[in-house]
């Protein structure tokens, strides 16, 4: 997968005070720009992947601010303006007064190749979801799949494009959507109405949709999925299980409801009697959480996927990325959640614990002296710590994770993986620690996974390899 990179840097610089310009340009970093800040009384500030630094060491004066505005498009009601025909986005903070103090210019950049990953579900005529956390590439894959669609596939595409952020500032839509057509939405509020509009006259056999948020347009999304159109959109939400808990947008994913099941039903169970159920089909086919501009994890079946997550019950999902010789690469994994980052890295083509490793976990909310008791009876090499920083994963309960207290912010921000479980007795203990710690027998996973797509009715035998763990992901148990 060989990716070409547009970035018009040249024009960003162009709206920059010549001060600053100029610099900036001499900054080691300075293809890599992310984003320029500019705030009054501060010096301005270039961030990179890896860091920031300041430009210039004089404080930003309402002239420099002044400068930038002049030379970028309008404001809109959500505070942000663009450069005609680039696909950079301005965004500005006002005083109480209405008045701009700050402006954030992102760099917006053009990545053709990105969705190679997933082109072929994207040219299956499936609707997909495109989850993960800001920054991470979503709207890129976005546009290209527009591209890719119209060009390549010869679709009738429209782009619902709420803040010019696909297809760039202007009139004239930027040529990394390809022949795809762009319908502008005059204020966030409206984007449901626009996407209602557009199947209703101008006849699309895709619709493409970025942030969908609100539920004004869940319900939108699936109306327009129900009259036979695909959809490819991005929503709130870094994973799957992010979606299912979001009452807003859960309907994408068929929803949930709570369901009392009799004392029978729930002893065959092993589940309490009032339970959580999908309530409808789900709007999506596919769920696919981008974990980086080199790795996805596909969840094919999102009905059995949202079911596996309601019940606890082991699923396998796909991974996807690419190696050190751009080749793609995929791979089974079975996990007991959904949502989940597996930290694959591209480089690192047959990740596989060895006995020698020491998974160091910091429980939260978890009964500590069990979960080492458990460990130690199990012969398992893992290694309680008492602070989250010399950890390799936190682990807790769903119950604390959806109270989001500090230590899983904490977590979340450093990169750390989070793991949760159901409940906190020695049977939860047990299972995750077989799934999550080294020593785990390989005939055994493999057996476990064969079964389970047997149940399912594949009856295809596949190769699965344990996965590492890496990355600031929610996991459940």
């Amino acid at each position: 997968m060989r990716q070409i990179v547009a970035d018009n840097l040249d024009a960003l610089l162009e709206v920059l005070p010549p001060h600053v310009r100029e610099p900036l340009r001499e900054q080691m970093q300075f293809t890599e720009l992310l984003e320029v800040v500019i705030d009054l009384g501060s010096p301005p500030e270039a961030r990179f992947p890896h860091g920031e630094s300041a430009i210039v060491s004089k404080e930003v004066d309402q002239a420099d601010i002044a400068y930038v505005v002049s030379r970028v498009g309008e404001f809109t009601s959500d505070n942000r303006a663009g450069i005609e025909r680039t696909l950079h986005r301005i965004s500005a903070m006002r005083n109480r007064q209405g008045r701009i103090i700050g402006l954030t210019c992102r760099v917006g950049r053009a990545v053709f190749g990105m969705v190679d990953m997933i082109s072929d579900l994207i040219e299956s005529g499936q609707s997909i979801l495109l989850l993960g956390r800001p920054g991470v590439g979503k709207t890129t894959m976005l546009r290209e799949a527009a591209r890719v669609l119209a060009d390549t596939s010869r679709k009738r595409v429209i782009v619902i494009d709420t803040s010019n952020e696909i297809a760039g500032d202007g009139d004239i839509p930027h040529p990394a959507i390809g022949h795809a057509r762009r319908m502008q939405v005059p204020t966030p509020e409206q984007q449901h109405a626009v996407m209602i509009e557009a199947v209703e006259n101008h006849m699309p056999e895709v619709i493409v949709i970025d942030e969908i948020g609100t539920e004004l347009e869940a319900q939108a999304v699936r109306t327009i999925a129900e009259r036979g159109v695909q959809l490819i959109g991005t929503a709130h939400g870094n994973n799957l299980e992010n979606l299912v808990l979001n009452p807003t947008l859960s309907d994408l994913v068929g929803g949930t409801q709570s369901v009392t099941l009799g004392d029978e039903e729930a002893r065959r169970r092993q589940t309490q009697k009032s339970i959580l159920e999908r309530k409808a089909p789900p709007t999506f086919d596919v769920v696919v959480e981008i974990l980086d501009f080199y790795r996805v994890s596909v969840h094919a079946d999102v009905q059995e996927a949202v079911d596996g997550l309601l019940t606890g019950r082991l699923i396998p999902t796909e991974l996807r990325w690419v190696d050190s010789n751009d080749e793609i690469r995929k791979e089974m994994v079975l996990s007991a959640q959904t949502g989940t980052e597996t930290g694959l890295r591209p480089e690192v083509e047959h990740p596989e614990f060895t006995r020698e490793k020491v998974v160091k976990v910091y429980p939260f909310g978890v009964n500590r002296t069990r979960l080492e008791g458990v460990a130690k009876r199990e012969r398992l090499n893992v290694q309680i710590v008492s602070d989250l920083e010399s950890s390799d994963l936190l682990l807790t309960t769903r119950s604390h994770y959806r109270r989001k207290p500090q230590h899983v912010r904490d977590a979340e921000n450093a990169g750390i993986p989070i793991y949760a479980l159901k409940s906190n007795d020695v049977q939860q203990l047990l299972q995750w620690l077989h799934t999550i710690a080294p020593g785990i027998s390989r005939s055994s996973y493999v057996h476990q996974m064969q079964d389970l797509l047997d149940e399912r009715g594949g009856g295809r035998k596949k190769s699965v390899r344990k996965r590492s763990h890496s990355g600031s992901s929610r996991r459940g148990i």
